[in-house]
């Protein structure tokens, strides 16, 4: 059984690879607007989930492997009652980063799990884990070199916990991985529903 990362984030193949998995990466390319401008209001996780299964079912059509199991995920950051993504721009970024110091925000990642057998779409499995992530109060000057390394322009939040942003997070409330990108306690339950153990995956 052939683990499959619908997603192109580095993040997210680290934190598989660091818990022992070696999936195989194909990136789906989904225009991620039009899903959102599809749904009529949505909920925030029903947003991030929505999103993670589109990316899923894209995958699906590239799989070559008759047996595998594809995972993908999509992660935004509820702050102010807003659900933001990845800032197009660093002016965006920068005006994020002013809403978002010294206060708290809710990291939302849906995930969808799809099993293929003998190339067969046979099970499949979806949820949301949300995490509560604590701001520091950095400097404008702190801000504006942050910025400049365009780590905040490739995230969701426009902030990490794993690279340079985690100098400016005081803490987390819940699951760490999940603000990275996928959560391992979720992934491990919604592989489960779909017939697969994530140890007899381990390297």
């Amino acid at each position: 059984m052939r683990l499959v990362l619908a997603s192109q984030s580095p993040a997210r193949l680290s934190v598989l690879r660091s818990a022992g998995l070696d999936p195989a990466v194909v990136v789906s390319g989904v225009d991620e607007d039009a899903v959102a401008a599809a749904l009529t209001d949505p909920a925030p996780a029903e947003l991030v989930t929505a999103l993670a299964k589109a990316k899923a079912n894209a995958v699906v059509e590239m799989v070559s492997e008759p047996d595998a199991v594809i995972v993908a995920c999509d992660s935004m950051l509820s702050i102010g009652g807003e659900m933001v993504g990845k800032p197009a721009t660093a002016e965006i970024a920068k005006q994020r980063w002013a809403k978002m110091a010294g206060g708290s925000g809710v990291l939302l990642t849906g995930h969808a799990v799809v099993r293929l057998d003998g190339g067969q779409r046979t099970k499949e499995a979806s949820g949301t884990r949300s995490t509560t992530v604590h701001f520091a109060n950095p400097s404008q000057a702190e801000i504006d070199a942050y910025v400049a390394t365009g780590e905040p322009l490739q995230v969701a939040g426009a902030f990490t916990l794993d690279a340079l942003g985690g100098w400016f997070v005081e803490g987390v409330e819940g699951d760490p991985s999940s603000v990275i990108g996928i959560s391992l306690p979720l992934l491990r339950q919604l592989l489960a529903e779909v017939g697969v153990s994530v140890t007899e995956m381990w390297n």
